[in-house]
């Protein structure tokens, strides 16, 4: 085994803003049978991807010939407010707000995380030697979560988010495949026990059972990975939420233990933790464009920023009715039939008519 151990990287990895960091070997057969029969459910729903890579995701030495090792570390992004649970179930109460997933409210994480995994690597570079190595942020097909217990980072929860007793379920997580031999941790133990606010906090519920999600009810699959219409069944149960969904993890006991950003990127930009709906369905591409230069949120795109968020203008209650529908009705001959069909639906909910199947 290497003279660097998981101490010396998890050191390290705090230098550079990580909140954890562990080690751990390639071995993820045990996790195979979960990941075959979640694709043959279908509940990857269009994320084609997810099939297409198969058991790649569960082999890193055929991802990465060559690796022997996963480093796995945490990011941490919950707001610095220490209220910050409390000020998120009151925007989601006040349906005239718009919703944003509290990890998509700053810079976009992929960039942010894996920049500093780079440094990581580097500085394992630089002591041990030269090495193969990857790093990944939600960019390749990896178990993170798997990794990540097998890390000691902590267990898989109900939600199927990955859990630490002393920081909750708000953070991210970044992957090192590297060929230098490093000793593994031991691996997290699940603290769940028998609770189960998650599954009944879920509003689509995509949490079929515990440790078991159906991406397609998901409101983050819903919000962001699909590109088609949002299923009318599924639309009034999203309600003020355009990107993304925390439920699952702000009604988790162990967010109590949340850690407030180490770095500045996930600091809110252009106050999304407080805008309107109106405010943001008046943006032009252009507008989103620039404000979301750099952010996680660009990458769904103009359209399906207008369509999420003219369905939530649809759950809008009687006091925020008129407004909403003002702003609706600027965008009822949208260019877009995907943005024309989810204005007409949300037009027909306000005004009492039936609303299109």
């Amino acid at each position: 085994m290497s003279a660097v151990d998981s101490a010396q990287i998890a050191g390290w990895a705090r230098e550079l803003g990580f909140g954890s960091a562990g080690v751990a070997g390639i071995d993820l057969a045990q996790a195979e049978p979960g990941l075959q029969e979640w694709l043959a459910q279908g509940w990857h729903g269009e994320m084609d991807y997810m099939a297409r890579h198969g058991l790649r995701r569960a082999r890193p030495a055929e991802l990465v010939p060559g690796t022997l090792s996963v480093v796995m570390v945490t990011m941490d992004y919950a707001p610095k407010d220490p209220q910050w649970r409390e000020h998120a179930w009151q925007t989601l109460a006040s349906d005239e707000r718009a919703y944003v997933s509290r990890y998509a409210l700053g810079r976009d994480y992929h960039k942010v995380v894996r920049s500093r995994l780079q440094k990581l690597a580097e500085r394992l570079t630089t002591v041990a030697g030269p090495l193969g190595f990857r790093v990944f942020c939600d960019s390749a097909p990896v178990l993170e979560v798997a990794l990540a217990e097998r890390a000691g980072l902590g267990w898989r929860g109900k939600h199927t988010l990955l859990l630490d007793r002393s920081r909750g379920s708000s953070f991210f997580l970044g992957t090192l495949y590297t060929s230098l031999p490093l000793a593994p941790d031991a691996p997290a133990t699940d603290h769940c026990g028998s609770c189960e606010r998650c599954l009944s906090a879920c509003p689509t519920g995509a949490i079929v059972a515990p440790y078991r999600l159906d991406a397609r009810r998901c409101i983050s699959y819903l919000t962001i990975e699909l590109a088609g219409p949002i299923p009318v069944e599924l639309r009034p149960a999203l309600g003020n939420r355009i990107y993304g969904c925390d439920d699952c993890q702000l009604v988790c006991p162990w967010n109590r233990y949340a850690q407030a950003a180490a770095v500045p990127d996930f600091a809110p930009r252009h106050a999304l933790d407080s805008a309107s709906l109106v405010e943001l369905f008046d943006w032009s591409a252009d507008q989103f464009d620039e404000r979301m230069a750099g952010s996680a949120i660009r990458r769904i795109g103009h359209e399906r920023w207008l369509r999420n968020i003219a369905v939530a203008l649809g759950n809008v209650g009687e006091a925020g009715r008129e407004a909403a529908l003002q702003a609706l009705r600027t965008r009822s001959d949208d260019p877009s039939p995907l943005v024309r069909e989810h204005v007409l639906w949300a037009i027909e909910r306000l005004e009492g008519g039936a609303a299109p199947t």
